[in-house]
């Protein structure tokens, strides 16, 4: 079980890069996290919604994301609230004093989640969520050391060296542990280390003698790995300047909504070498963008409600008078139309409210949510490109409500939910092409598909294509794992490890 010292101190991408590791030993291995708190989260085969972070995992391990990796998942809706998922369903809003109440129940599902997942694989490698030693939580903890009881796990702790104190929170964690749950840990992980490891080999050596535990790696930064993050936040590490300047790429605006969800749908638009992303929540950033997009949003009326307080409608509207690409994705679609409903105040105390008019189509928020992997096709391809061939768009669906189209108004896509025979209208499309939404994510995932929208794109704002061809999302995430693998395997002492998982 992979523990940290604090929130961000890279459990999630060890257990990833352990992940692949043993899957590159030959074992087969999965992740599991019993609860996850974010707003980046993924839909299942089976149609059940988990942490994007557990899917991630799965797929460094070479396995099909599974419910049962994380079984309780909080997506925030306020600072005190969060909207709680439930063996991938959800399950209700509660504020986090009602939440713990909840205890008993929570217990049973990941320990009944844990063990169906070991029953079906060798090695099971847990993740553990902000720190293990949180004393005031620690009697309500489902997810830290109580999980490793549950699973029997042996443990390691993890520590971001980067952000400095590395001395203080490793002492100060083990002191807190009880001595049965310090028995637990085989040693420390010292992370993202920048400059001369020589100038720190006495810190080594002072705090292996002071824990009586062996550092079992010191892992150099990595930069730009390009491996999905847990959640936004680290949007802020790697915050990119708005290009006022145009220097041949296509400059990309993602609006930093303040409940913005599933942001790793960029991904592959950030690997691109001649396209510049940037997140930004200050309107006058937007006007060096060529392409603005609305994200996903986990509570849709009250980010457009702060769309509005922060001067972006005008900015947007500018940006779509200049002919410029505008495109919104699952709460960003919703956004664009002409009214955003709430009648059973799922999301908000306002049940009507004024969309961008930029799509004449109304949403309904429902209290059941689509949790639904699909394929989609365009419509009308003409209107992206002379070629006929209509490629498909992998991805999934996480929403809530219905979309309804007005009378004339053009679907971007044909749609198919996996498992569904039939196949069902999905987003709108303005005349030109030059403003749409859809509830895709992953909109970006396919080859082909991201082919045709930058060209589009570069046609619309008179920019050229670059001579090199796209390169393929999935194919270049499979790289970045083996590279994490081996940044990691030439760092870590893999025989300790090897040994906790075998003792």
């Amino acid at each position: 079980m992979v523990l940290g010292t604090a929130s961000h101190a890279g459990k999630s991408l060890t257990v990833a890069a352990l992940c692949r590791i043993l899957r590159q030993d030959g074992f087969d291995v999965a992740p599991f996290k019993a609860q996850n708190m974010a707003l980046n989260s993924f839909a299942t085969r089976e149609g059940q919604e988990i942490g994007r972070a557990q899917a991630m995992q799965a797929q460094a391990a070479g396995i099909e994301p599974h419910v049962d990796m994380n079984p309780i998942l909080l997506k925030p809706t306020s600072d005190v609230g969060s909207q709680v998922v439930i063996n991938g369903k959800m399950f209700g809003n509660y504020r986090g004093v009602d939440y713990y109440r909840l205890k008993p129940r929570l217990l049973d599902a990941v320990g009944a989640a844990y063990h169906r997942l070991a029953a079906r694989h060798e090695i099971i490698v847990l993740e553990g969520a902000g720190s293990p030693v949180e004393m005031n939580l620690k009697d309500r903890d489902v997810v830290n050391m109580k999980m490793a009881e549950i699973a029997d796990a042996a443990c390691l702790l993890v520590t971001d060296i980067d952000r400095g104190g590395v001395f203080a929170s490793l002492v100060g964690t083990y002191a807190l542990l009880e001595p049965q749950e310090r028995a637990r840990f085989g040693g420390f992980l010292i992370n993202k280390f920048r400059g001369d490891l020589s100038l720190f080999t006495s810190g080594v050596d002072y705090l292996e003698n002071r824990l009586s535990q062996p550092c079992l790696g010191v892992i150099p930064y990595l930069r730009d790995h390009g491996i999905d993050d847990e959640d936004s936040v680290s949007l802020e590490r790697r915050a990119v300047r708005p290009p006022f300047e145009d220097d041949g790429r296509l400059r990309v605006c993602v609006v930093g909504l303040p409940y913005l969800s599933n942001f790793t749908d960029f991904t592959a638009l950030e690997s691109l070498s001649d396209v510049v992303v940037y997140y930004t929540r200050k309107p006058e950033e937007a006007r060096a963008a060529d392409v603005l997009i609305l994200p996903g949003s986990k509570n849709t009326i009250p980010d457009l409600r702060w769309l509005r307080e922060n001067g972006w409608e005008g900015s947007i509207n500018a940006h779509a008078a200049a002919g410029k690409p505008l495109v919104g994705i699952c709460g960003g679609f919703q956004m664009l139309g002409r009214e955003i409903r709430d009648p059973r105040r799922v999301e908000s105390e306002i049940e009507v409210m004024p969309g961008l008019g930029f799509l004449d189509v109304t949403t309904v928020l429902a209290s059941e949510k689509v949790t639904r992997q699909a394929t989609a096709r365009l419509i009308e391809p003409k209107r992206f490109t002379s070629d006929q061939a209509a490629p498909l768009f992998i991805g999934y669906e996480i929403h809530l409500g219905e979309t309804l189209l007005g009378k004339g108004t053009q679907p971007l896509f044909r749609l198919t939910r996996l498992g569904d025979v039939e196949s069902r209208n999905d987003g709108a499309i303005n005349d030109d092409g030059s403003v749409f939404g859809s509830y895709l994510h992953g909109l970006f995932d396919s080859a082909e598909g991201l082919a045709l929208l930058l060209g589009h794109w570069r046609r619309l704002c008179g920019k050229k294509a670059p001579a090199a061809s796209v390169v393929d999302p999935l194919a270049e995430r499979e790289r970045r794992y083996d590279a994490l693998a081996e940044h990691y395997r030439r760092n870590l002492k893999m025989d300790i490890i090897y040994r906790m998982i075998d003792q």
